[in-house]
């Protein structure tokens, strides 16, 4: 068992094995009764095949392992406890050829050519480049519209299927995969520093959020406790992310909405936040900051206090472009009742980030388990109840307000003291997990080192797993042209997914 939750630098985290997969689903429904939701699911098979589901409950992370059968290399499936769990089970499906039991949906997910396989080596996708098998509509007067996954620019790629009568949408249908990565072969025996750069890369527009959960994840497994100056400079990473990556869904909403002043003015903003980071952090994306044991980028007092003399302006202009999206009438007729995801179906999901905050639930991990110093500097929880794409906008206005609130506050009492210490060697096959609320949400790392301190496998996961799904629900009855900008306020990560 890994127990992490004595430490304020780590999240409150409990792994227990599983000694058959009717152990593994009674942990599930004993957690799923209590209220507990479903974070992540993944497999692996060194040394010996388990499969994994990171589930939240009211104390932290539960995390539960089940050994795979080696009769029938079957697991249980937990789809039918929480429905978001299909994507992930599919998808070991695909790597690994082990068989969810119970998971009715047996089309593959992970796309992958019959040249060859990805991530860990041992894919046995059935697919190889057969037609996907989308679920389709009858009836009088329904058509079918396919979107990519070729799309224009440098859009990565992600195919959506829609069930059309006339301009009115009846179902949408995603298929992503296309771009499978295979980050778990690349990471594997490596030393910790590779898959320290690595991580910074995973979902370029969330690299401090996986950055620092894998940081916690290698001082989990560790047991290295980060200098309070490097966590609370990690904190201040991850506001100016989070800032940064608003600033910019806010301006796309306005322009999808045709408002191109909108897109101009946070563009600018934007632009400037991250001109500030590259000239201080070294990087505009602020890659390759954070390290376990602490950060790899001390800036300095000084420039610190540049920091906080960029928020005043920022929050007048923020401010001023709150009221004109607010009282212009254009906009609010097209984020008002548009892409509506029902709070219901949120809150049955369990969804967190921006998009599950915007249908009515309070679910952020910096106010629910704060981390330091989340648990000293509080940040409010960003909340809408009506689902639409306003409401999505306005989640995104009240974090940038709270985030502003919060670096000011940070800024004014930064500790002294060293930024990165030594990591601390542990028991030979140790294993850590990190868990991070990033800007569309939760963002996962769990490792296990091997004997020499070097990583022997890992995984990743980003919220746009389950935020995905929830997207499909939120475009139906619709009309096609409203599905950009709904599209948009969700800002979803293809990358992130496709790992």
């Amino acid at each position: 068992m890994t127990d992490a939750s004595d430490s304020p630098d780590l999240p409150a985290v409990r792994l227990v094995t599983a000694g058959s997969g009717r152990e593994f689903l009674s942990g599930a429904e004993g957690l799923g009764s209590r209220g507990g939701r479903f974070v992540s699911l993944w497999g692996t098979d060194h040394p010996e095949g388990f499969v994994y589901a990171a589930l939240a409950g009211p104390d932290g992370l539960f995390v539960l392992r089940s050994p795979v059968s080696k009769e029938s290399g079957t697991f249980p499936s937990l789809t039918a406890l929480f429905p978001l769990a299909s994507r992930p089970e599919r998808a070991v499906r695909d790597v690994y050829g082990w068989i969810p039991e119970g998971l009715s949906d047996t089309r593959p997910w992970i796309r992958q050519d019959d040249h060859g396989g990805h991530g860990s080596g041992k894919e046995r996708s059935p697919e190889g480049g057969r037609d996907y098998p989308f679920v389709r509509v009858d009836g009088e007067g329904v058509h079918e519209i396919p979107v990519g996954p070729v799309h224009a620019g440098i859009i990565e790629p992600g195919h959506f299927r829609f069930q059309v009568v006339g301009e009115k949408v009846l179902r949408m249908e995603e298929r992503l995969g296309y771009t499978h990565k295979g980050i778990r072969g690349l990471l594997a025996h490596r030393p910790v520093g590779d898959v320290t750069r690595l991580s910074s890369r995973i979902s370029g527009d969330s690299a401090v959020a996986f950055q620092w959960a894998w940081a916690q994840a290698v001082e989990c497994a560790t047991q290295t406790s980060p200098p309070e100056r490097a966590v609370w400079l990690r904190a201040i990473l991850l506001e100016r992310e989070r800032i940064a990556n608003h600033l910019g869904d806010l301006g796309a909403l306005g322009n999808d909405a045709g408002f191109a002043f909108g897109l101009v003015q946070f563009g600018r903003l934007k632009e400037d936040l991250l001109r500030t980071n590259g000239q201080i952090f070294g990087h505009r994306y602020l890659m390759d900051t954070i390290c376990p044991g602490g950060v790899a980028v001390d800036p300095g007092d000084g420039a610190l206090s540049r920091l906080r003399s960029e928020l005043p302006r920022l929050q007048e202009e923020i401010h001023v472009l709150k009221t004109i999206y607010d009282e212009h009438g254009g906009l609010q007729d097209r984020f008002a009742g548009t892409g509506v995801l029902d709070p219901l179906l949120a809150g049955a999901w369990g969804l967190g980030g921006v998009v599950g905050r915007a249908s009515g639930q309070l679910l952020d991990l910096r106010h629910d388990h704060p981390v330091r110093p989340y648990d000293i500097e509080r940040v409010p929880v960003a909340l809408a109840k009506r689902g639409d794409v306003g409401a999505r906008v306005q989640v995104r206005f009240q974090e940038i307000r709270h985030s502003l609130a919060f670096l000011e506050s940070v800024l004014a009492s930064f500790p002294p003291g060293p930024a990165r210490r030594g990591l601390v060697c542990r028991s030979p096959k140790a294993e850590g997990f990190g868990w991070i609320e990033g800007f569309r949400g939760e963002v996962l790392a769990w490792v296990r080192l091997d004997r020499d301190g070097n990583v022997e496998d890992a995984h990743f996961h980003d919220p746009s797993w389950l935020l995905w799904p929830a997207l499909e629900r939120a475009v139906p009855g619709n009309l096609v042209a409203d599905f950009p900008l709904i599209n948009k306020s969700f800002n979803l990560s293809y990358s992130g997914h496709d790992l």
